[in-house]
């Protein structure tokens, strides 16, 4: 009896197009450490539609690296009914190339994701098939359509999928990727629209998932693991619930340790930050954005950086260590704000870091506003969209500027003496948090 098999194929790793950038990220320990994590997360939204998938039906799951050159011949050795394929931009291209290759090989391909969403035309030049926005309410569809045949060239719910009652991810697929981290999610979007962030509203509003959901999640991935470390998934957990305290009781519960990202708000929430280190939570990543230039959409989250920066004092006195993420290279940016920005970062309280460099991801408002000004570097197409590579002209400097300030920056800010700062801030957060649960315990 003939059973059909669809490959999850997620393009994975990090790629950088600037050479310089690259060779720097492989010798600076703090940069080397976070993307070796990076790079190993499962594919939630792939593991997602493989737990949606019916039992006459069977998966794979394939993590594609940059240095996969094989990729190709994995892929058509397991004889699949359908691939089924999620990139982000910087993969894009290499995605299409696969694409191209299941095509002549008659295997029918999928697309979905952020990317496959706000590119839905220029994917379908090499996919038979595009998912447009949550995949979810369409899996059903398109797995049957491509078991007879008759796969259509788009899917798009008319209306976003409920997290209300969400499937649970088939998390032991990836176990055998052996990932630093396993990927949960708690809620999908975000309440506000920074103009640069490319998935904040991409796939619909801000969602909740519900809390008996979560557990059920944290079940399975237990059931596979007892290493329980997880990144949550969210765009800004904690956004979007009034009261935490049923996440934060099932996320304690389970023992395990986790990374989130959230707006800096959390830090004028003394309710929460009173669990949240009990809760599990190691790190969040809180996003200071630019120290030159506010983004339209940022809502209640924009405010002075005297007060972003109490609120992460008052995280961080909780036990919780912030990453604090800036966006470099917004409108604005001088040779005189990148020293300025550096000497912040060499001295503020941060626990840890991100640095990137402002990218116009499609779909985004920035992206509109810097084609219709003329100032996308058209011989810089998606693998540049990195994150990590300039992508369009600055106003203040010139795109080689920016790039060689950058690189200056990165040199400065994760070299080895102010990594070891950094890491002893992180040990007293966690020893200080140690000390006073153990005095409460007593």
């Amino acid at each position: 009896m003939f059973v059909p098999k669809v490959v999850f194929v997620a393009m994975a790793g990090i790629r950088v197009g600037n050479e310089r950038i690259r060779q720097l990220g492989m010798t600076l320990p703090a940069l080397t450490n976070r993307a070796s994590v990076i790079e190993r997360l499962p594919s939630l939204g792939l593991l997602t539609l493989a737990g949606m998938t019916p039992p006459d039906w069977t998966c794979s799951l394939i993590e594609a690296m940059p240095d996969d050159d094989d990729l190709a011949e994995r892929v058509l050795s397991e004889h699949p009914s359908l691939v089924a394929i999620s990139s982000l931009t910087a993969s894009a291209i290499r995605a299409y190339e696969l694409a191209g290759r299941m095509r002549s090989a008659h295997f029918p391909t999928v697309f979905g994701g952020l990317h496959a969403t706000s590119c839905p035309d220029e994917s379908s030049a090499y996919f038979d098939s595009v998912v447009i926005g949550d995949g979810e309410p369409v899996w059903p569809t398109v797995l049957a359509d491509a078991q007879f045949g008759t796969l259509r060239r788009r899917y798009q719910s008319p209306s976003p999928f409920s997290l209300a009652d969400p499937p649970t991810p088939r998390f032991d697929l990836a176990s055998t990727l052996r990932p630093a981290r396993f990927t949960l999610q708690t809620q999908r979007g975000c309440p506000w629209a920074c103009d640069f962030c490319g998935a904040s509203r991409l796939l619909g509003p801000h969602r909740t998932k519900p809390v008996s959901s979560i557990a059920k999640e944290l079940g399975a991935i237990g059931a596979i693991t007892k290493r329980l470390r997880i990144e949550l998934a969210d765009d800004n957990t904690f956004a979007g619930r009034g009261d935490s305290g049923s996440l934060l009781e099932v996320l304690g519960e389970s023992g395990i340790r986790y990374f989130t990202e959230s707006d800096w708000r959390i830090g004028e929430r003394p309710r929460l930050l009173e669990r949240l280190a009990a809760s599990g939570c190691e790190q969040v990543l809180i996003g200071i954005e630019s120290l030159v230039f506010r983004h339209p959409g940022m809502g209640a989250k924009e405010a002075s950086l005297d007060r972003i920066m109490d609120a992460v004092n008052a995280v961080q006195g909780s036990g919780v260590v912030v990453n604090g993420c800036i966006i470099v290279g917004a409108d604005g940016e001088s040779f005189e704000s990148l020293d300025r920005l550096e000497a912040f970062l060499l001295e503020c309280p941060l626990g840890e870091i991100q640095l990137t460099l402002e990218t116009p991801f499609p779909g985004t408002p920035l992206r509109s506003r810097l084609a219709k000004e003329g100032r996308l570097i058209k011989e810089r197409g998606w693998p540049y969209y990195t994150l990590f590579d300039v992508t369009h002209q600055p106003t203040l400097l010139s795109v080689a500027e920016l790039e060689s300030g950058f690189e200056r920056l990165i040199s400065s800010v994760f070299c080895q003496s102010a990594e070891h700062r950094r890491k002893g801030i992180r040990r007293r957060i966690w020893r200080e948090f140690r000390q006073r649960r153990m005095q409460r315990c007593k």
